[in-house]
């Protein structure tokens, strides 16, 4: 299809890539906090909401309390500290609609390459505009001075999604949760589930029960995952709101729920033979008498190797001891005319298989980055503070934390870049960037042995072994990192006047 590219160019001061839950938070804070700053936010697909608007597969939810999952400046209202993803939505819209959002978010506007020019201080932005119509999109121009990417860390146009042999034989659907069909009936079918992380343990309860259920669903696993059961509702939080009022409250559940979550992925760290213990004793309980749960529910590895699944008010489990849903843990031999042929021999007989089997991990889209010519290999980055990259001047990126909320991380980088700018423009500096120290020994970004991790780490940035170059791990502990002072001796600053540098003592010299 024919695109036509605008010779206008416009100039803005930070521009904002994604209108997900960190891109209109970073958007609102920004907004508020940097008030004589030009804003712009630019989201490649229809509608904001990043991954609340891109899934919808049957059940999906937040496997983090809504309470450390929000935002600190926008109390979580609805009872369900667990929340679907169409109360996230809402929760996301009332925040746009509230912080004025709508004028600076522009909708089909994907960046697709970025490049930095240190003669001019200024990213230049290709972005293509795809027409609502369905005609020839166009190709504009955008100018920054900063680029804050809020564009997550997996594909949006494809999940992993493994071919396995003799799929083309298969008479019946295979879906991917990333690409749920709108028509799909499973009302009475036999589904299999691949898959043993968040999506799957969310998937099973939902498409085994309530209207339109499946006949039976089986989740098909090849590794146990960690399955914890908790409260859908907060009770604690609900008394805290109706004594302390709606932002005390919250306030209030938001400090409890960081501490909480801290002890329990500190204490099943520290002491993993323990949490083993204590999970699989909360499995028994909840599963069917005589349930092979060292089988099904005994990972190889320690508790927060990999992230932890939640089932809320344990519907996971509740679906399996009922009878309308079961677990087998065995290999995929190959796909038949009826279903799927395990290692074992056996052949699970399925109308529906949904491929639950995760994600494909890409930085900013994918796009090209190129800094002063030279294209940037992000592989070879080092993350500073968790939230810049080392050879890459006025560029920030919002990742979220793995083992915790996302979004308590998110909130902390705004706060950390609004206090950077605010250095800069009281120094008279218009660039920055971090300076790793060569040799610096190097780690993969993701401390995580999930597979989704694995298969990316010659792709992604690394982090080393010492602040400001670690990635921190939780909320209390980046809190004193992104609080503390802005500049140090890893950061270079520069202006179209003059430069300083760690090397000579912060003496000025010409950039």
């Amino acid at each position: 299809m024919t695109t036509k590219v605008l010779d206008t160019v416009e100039e803005f001061d930070v521009v904002i890539i994604g209108a997900g839950i960190s891109g209109i938070g970073a958007a609102s804070y920004f907004g508020r906090e940097l008030p004589g700053k030009s804003l712009l936010v630019l989201e490649g697909r229809d509608n904001i909401g990043g991954t609340w608007d891109l899934f919808r597969y049957p059940g999906i939810r937040s496997d983090s309390d809504l309470h450390t999952f929000g935002y600190a400046f926008k109390p979580w209202r609805h009872e369900a500290a667990i929340a679907d993803a169409p109360l996230i939505r809402d929760y996301l819209r009332e925040t746009a609609e509230e912080n004025g959002l709508e004028r600076l978010i522009r909708l089909r506007h994907r960046v697709v390459g970025a490049e930095w020019s240190s003669l001019d201080r200024r990213w230049t932005l290709t972005v293509e505009v795809a027409d609502p119509a369905g005609g020839p999109s166009t190709t504009k121009t955008v100018r920054a001075g900063w680029v804050f990417a809020a564009t997550g860390y997996y594909r949006y146009d494809e999940g992993f999604s493994p071919r396995f042999p003799g799929q083309e034989d298969f008479e019946g659907a295979v879906v991917h949760p990333q690409h749920w069909p709108e028509d799909l009936d499973y009302s009475g079918k036999k589904v299999v589930v691949i898959g043993s992380g968040a999506t799957a343990i969310t998937l099973v309860p939902s498409m085994a029960t309530g209207p339109g259920a499946a006949r039976h669903v089986t989740m098909l696993q090849r590794t146990p995952t960690y399955v914890l059961a908790l409260p859908r509702v907060d009770k604690l939080a609900l008394t805290l709101t109706k004594v302390l009022g709606e932002e005390r409250g919250y306030a209030a559940t938001r400090f409890k729920n960081i501490w909480l979550d801290r002890a329990v992925v500190k204490g099943l760290r520290t002491f993993p033979k323990a949490g083993r213990r204590l999970i699989r004793h909360e499995n028994r309980k909840r599963l069917p008498k005589g349930f092979d749960v060292d089988k099904h529910f005994n990972p190889p590895y320690d508790p927060w190797d990999q992230r932890l699944c939640l089932a809320p008010d344990g519907d996971f489990f509740d679906a399996i001891r009922n009878g309308h849903a079961s677990v087998v843990t065995d290999t995929i031999t190959r796909f038949s005319r009826r279903g799927v042929v395990l290692g074992s021999g056996e052949e699970l007989e399925a109308d529906v298989v949904v491929t639950a089997t995760g994600l494909n991990l890409q930085l900013f889209g994918g796009m090209p980055i190129v800094v002063d010519g030279q294209e940037v290999d992000l592989a070879d980055a080092v993350c500073y503070r968790g939230m810049l990259l080392s050879g890459i001047p006025n560029w920030a990126m919002a990742i979220g934390y793995t083992t915790s909320s996302w979004t308590l991380k998110v909130s902390l980088m705004c706060r950390y870049f609004i206090d950077l700018v605010r250095h800069m423009d009281a120094h008279g500096y218009d660039r920055v960037v971090p300076v790793a120290q060569p040799g610096m020994e190097r780690r993969p970004v993701m401390d995580l042995k999930a597979g989704y991790a694995k298969r990316a780490e010659r792709t992604l940035p690394k982090q080393g072994l010492e602040k400001p170059w670690r990635m921190a791990l939780s909320y209390p502990e980046d809190a004193k990192a992104l609080r503390g002072p802005v500049a140090d001796d890893n950061l270079v600053f520069g202006s179209a006047r003059r430069v300083t540098h760690p090397s000579d003592g912060g003496r000025a010299t010409r950039a």
